[in-house]
């Protein structure tokens, strides 16, 4: 510490936790009631994403990395993309079931939702000490040489997709036992896909520094004229089309995978006693 830290990606670092905080501080208020509180959890979250794929870039575009960063940045995303989306997910998905709805049975599913969630944060926790430990890991579905991926879906993409499931419905909480069902079997889906050894695609292939082509900066444009007018459809469409490219590229390896090849097997020649 007497040396001193970075202060430039440190800042976007804190801005993570800070969303995170509030993430969480929102998500206890809401309620039926007060659904704009489970809004305000959901946008927290996704301004975090944008804060941990900025403080990363910047350091390295500024040659500031650091062992401190790389644990901060890692205790941040614990908070902000395990325990604050875990949380939201508890109490939008389960706690706002009618209390007049077979109270015995309500009281099991907010039970079942809280080991769903938890499993969440662990699958999450998990894929990070993975990602910290692992210099070079590789898929399972092997992708095309020279482009870079992530081995399972990485935390705060896990985060996103349920922040933006959140949005899309502009905050209503989830008030039927059938929807809970679907809920949960859905976050352990995603919980299943951030400690899977599955191959996911990664932007930081994407070097900033470099020409690119003309198309992608119009792409970039309507993309954030989309977020502006239609977030709630662009940003869930967008979250799921990235989960399930993952679960794509995965069994289309599979059927394409060729069998190894069988080693030779030799016949005996005629008249050979091989007792």
């Amino acid at each position: 510490m007497r040396r001193g830290m970075y202060i430039l990606p440190s800042l976007f670092t804190a801005g993570n936790i800070a969303a995170g905080y509030y993430a969480i501080s929102q998500a206890i208020q809401g309620s039926v009631s007060l659904p704009f509180h489970f809004d305000n959890a959901a946008k927290a979250i996704g301004f975090a994403v944008v804060f941990d794929g900025l403080d990363g870039r910047i350091a390295r575009m500024t040659n500031t990395t650091s062992d401190f960063g790389r644990e901060l940045d890692s205790l941040a995303d614990v908070i902000t993309f395990g325990v604050a989306p875990a949380i939201l997910a508890w109490i939008w998905g389960c706690h706002q079931l009618s209390e007049l709805w077979q109270p015995d049975l309500r009281r099991k599913m907010i039970q079942v939702g809280a080991i769903a969630t938890f499993l969440f944060l662990i699958a999450g926790a998990s894929r990070l000490a993975r990602f910290n430990i692992t210099k070079n890991p590789q898929p399972k579905n092997p992708g095309r040489p020279g482009r870079k991926y992530f081995v399972g879906m990485p935390i705060p993409a896990g985060a996103a997709m349920i922040a933006a499931t959140v949005h899309f419905g502009d905050g209503a909480p989830i008030d039927r036992w059938w929807q809970t069902a679907l809920w949960l079997v859905f976050i352990l889906l995603i919980s299943y896909m951030m400690v899977s050894t599955w191959r996911f695609w990664s932007p930081k292939g994407i070097d900033l520094r470099t020409r690119q082509p003309f198309w992608g900066f119009i792409l970039i444009c309507g993309a954030i004229c989309l977020v502006w007018f239609f977030s709630e459809y662009f940003l869930f469409s967008l979250c799921l089309l990235y989960l399930v490219s993952g679960v794509l590229a995965r069994f289309a390896y599979a059927i394409h995978r060729r069998p190894p090849a069988s080693p030779p097997t030799y016949e005996p020649e005629s008249g050979v006693d091989m007792a």
